[in-house]
């Protein structure tokens, strides 16, 4: 089976959002899938991780293109002049109109976002090389949301195609809100037309949590149920067990560790916790240190963050396997999401890590569920700071977190089984389309 594996970024790109690509490229041709990789030359990224490449299969061919999107820093200056430099706030069913007409006039130039500057030079390159490579099968993933476009134009020129769709996070309802580009009236109309489109003429929608299937599932009732499948993320290190570090007592030291990898940004929007930090009682707040290793979304976060003095220490974007390294050298590993339907990707490196984990998170969501049937760690409410000091007293005075982690759950989270079951995925639509065109040609 030949693959068309289509991704705005790709390494030598670094960030969490290249990974899931990265291990479909690294682990399908195990499973008899030939893979072509079709990317962005210039893709903006947090920051560039060249060793990523090593984990690219030498048969996998990467096809580059050019993109006009904006320079990584200039798309964050912009960025801030729309939002007024403020951050996202919770999702809200009123939307504000009027304001100032050229942050309007800004924010509706490019949407659905700014990569769409991609798409005249990604178009053309799918078409070539679906002929010149015998493709049997491509998958489209996003975000950047832009790239949705792509399954109903490929759709057109390619009919009987199986055309995949993945979404590793949802869009309308939680995203588009919390950290997009743009979410005013505008851009949610544009937004949500585009998602439909692609949902229509996709062969599959391919989502990584069981909130978000849901969610699709409710939102376009007239599609088959079956048509939308879920493929969790996953993590690449060795699988922890009871006899490795996340069965292991923390090695004793002057000052408890919990860190925080990621980018900080909407939907992982810092201020419960600060305060939840600074109410700590002197005597525990003296015992902890918090490190935050990723990129910081805003000046207003920064300062936030600061403000927590001595307690805290800004890392700033490092390649993966410095960020793996921290997650070994550390006590406790930091989660904050206000989501209630995504999982952060940097979530499956955590369980991989065999650290135990502090969840500041959404409590009807996903996370939550997973923190629980895992037993990887401890949540609280990421609103309500009173529990999220709670949770950081138990575990600076050492408290125990009760059951040991269900190990044989956090397995399967490794990236290799899911490329088995991916490739699987694969094979299904594929044969599925191949039996209707046969059908056809018979009818």
């Amino acid at each position: 089976m030949n693959l068309l594996l289509i991704t705005f970024s790709f390494p030598p790109a670094g960030g969490v959002g290249v990974l899931r690509a990265l291990s479909l490229a690294k682990y399908l041709p195990e499973n008899g899938v030939r893979v072509d990789v079709l990317t962005a030359r210039n893709a903006p990224a947090v920051g560039k991780d060249p060793l990523l490449l090593k984990e690219v299969p030498a048969e996998v061919k990467v096809h580059r293109t050019w993109t006009l999107d904006l320079p990584f820093w200039l798309r964050k200056s912009v960025k801030r002049i729309v939002t007024g430099g403020k951050a996202k706030a919770a999702p809200s069913a009123v939307q504000v109109r009027g304001g100032n007409p050229i942050k309007q006039f800004i924010g509706n130039l490019l949407l659905p976002d700014p990569q769409v500057g991609w798409l005249p030079f990604a178009l053309p390159a799918a078409k070539r090389i679906i002929r010149e490579r015998a493709i049997d099968v491509v998958i489209v993933t996003v975000p950047p949301f832009s790239s949705v476009r792509l399954i109903s134009r490929l759709r057109k020129v390619f009919p009987e195609l199986p055309l995949l769709v993945d979404f590793r996070d949802e869009w309308l309802t939680t995203t588009l809100d919390l950290v997009s580009f743009n979410s005013n009236s505008r851009a949610r109309m544009i937004a949500h037309k585009a998602e439909a489109e692609a949902v229509r003429d996709a062969t599959a929608v391919v989502l990584v949590t069981e909130a978000a299937r849901r969610e699709l599932r409710s939102r376009y009732p007239g599609v088959p149920k079956e048509r939308f499948v879920c493929v969790p993320n996953g993590y690449d290190a060795p699988a922890p067990t009871a006899k490795s570090a996340l069965g292991t007592p923390v090695v004793p030291r002057e000052r408890l560790v919990l860190t925080y990898i990621g980018t900080v940004y909407g939907s992982t929007a810092p201020g419960a916790f600060v305060e939840a930090v600074l109410g700590l009682p002197k005597e525990a707040r003296s015992r902890l240190l918090v490190r935050f290793i990723g990129h910081i979304e805003t000046p207003a976060y920064r300062e936030l963050l600061l403000s927590l003095g001595d307690t805290v220490e800004l890392k700033g974007f490092v390649p993966q396997v410095e960020a793996l390294a921290a997650i070994r050298d550390t006590d406790y590993l930091l989660l904050i999401t206000h989501d209630r339907i995504n999982v952060a990707a940097k979530f499956y490196d955590y369980l991989g890590g065999g650290k135990p984990i502090l969840g500041a998170v959404h409590p009807q969501g996903d996370v939550r569920r997973l923190l629980e049937e895992t037993r990887a760690g401890r949540w609280a409410d990421a609103d309500n700071p009173q529990a999220i000091r709670q949770m950081l007293i138990e575990a600076i005075e050492g408290s125990s977190s009760g059951a040991p982690p269900e190990y044989e759950r956090i397995a399967a989270f490794h990236r290799r089984p899911l490329a088995r079951r991916y490739a699987e995925l694969l094979r299904e639509v594929a044969g599925t389309a191949g039996k209707t065109t046969q059908e056809s040609a018979r009818g």
